[in-house]
Order: C-alpha cells, then structure tokens, then sequence
C-alpha cells in the first residue's frame, strides 16, 4: 500500500469524511483528495503531524512496512529488557529485519500459567 492509499485508508478507518478530516488537521478538503488520489503530497513536516494524527510511523504511513507503529508494539509487549538493549543495538536494516518476524506475533495467543497446568494435566 502506497502513500495515498495509507492516507485514505487510515481516514475511513476513523470514520471521517475528507472534509471532516480536512478540519481535524487543519488542512483543505482539496489537499486531503490531492493527497489520497495521488496529485499531491504534503510537505516532510505535514508527513510528520499526519503520522502524529494517526499514531502511525512515518514507514507506516508512506508504506514502506505494514506495521503501524514498530517502537509501541515493541514498548507494549512483554519482552525480556535484553532485548530491547539488543534491538537498540541493531542498525536500521537489523531493526526492520526483526520487526518484519515480529508481524504475526498478535496472532500468538498469550501464554499463561493456567494454559501451562493444561497442557501439563492433558487437557489442553
């Protein structure tokens, strides 16, 4: 998904209208349709408030990965704190490298002490 379907999708997705969204982050109906069909794209830094506005990443939002936001998902799991030293650690390759493994993991169920005692009883 490129730039201008990111944008749109992500405007329809919170239920708004161009003109709605237009508003809501200051800009014309006429630049959010420029911008969702493709005539026109917003400067680096309206790049950045829109990225902001949808609590996306800017890879995110140009669609360059289809993770919305790589450094939340990473700060909201449960991971061992070795591995956020290690990931610091990566160059910008590695990171990608990592997060593009790390796309299906919402797909994982949770694990828990209670599933453990099931499997271990053999009713799980």
């Amino acid at each position: 998904m490129n730039f201008k379907d990111r944008i749109k999708y992500l405007r329809k997705e919170l239920g708004l209208t161009q003109e709605e969204f237009a508003e809501k982050i200051g800009f014309t109906r006429t630049a959010v349709s420029a911008w969702e069909i493709g005539r026109n794209e917003p400067s680096n830094n309206d790049t950045i408030k829109l990225a902001d506005f949808f609590d996306v990443s800017l890879d995110y939002l140009l669609g360059r990965t289809d993770i919305r936001n790589a450094e939340k998902m990473l700060l909201n799991s449960k991971l061992n704190p070795e591995f956020f030293n290690y990931y610091n650690n990566l160059n910008k390759l590695g990171r990608q490298k990592v997060l593009d493994n790390m796309k299906d993991w919402s797909k994982i169920s949770e694990y828990t002490e209670k599933d453990d005692k099931k499997i271990k009883s053999g009713n799980a």
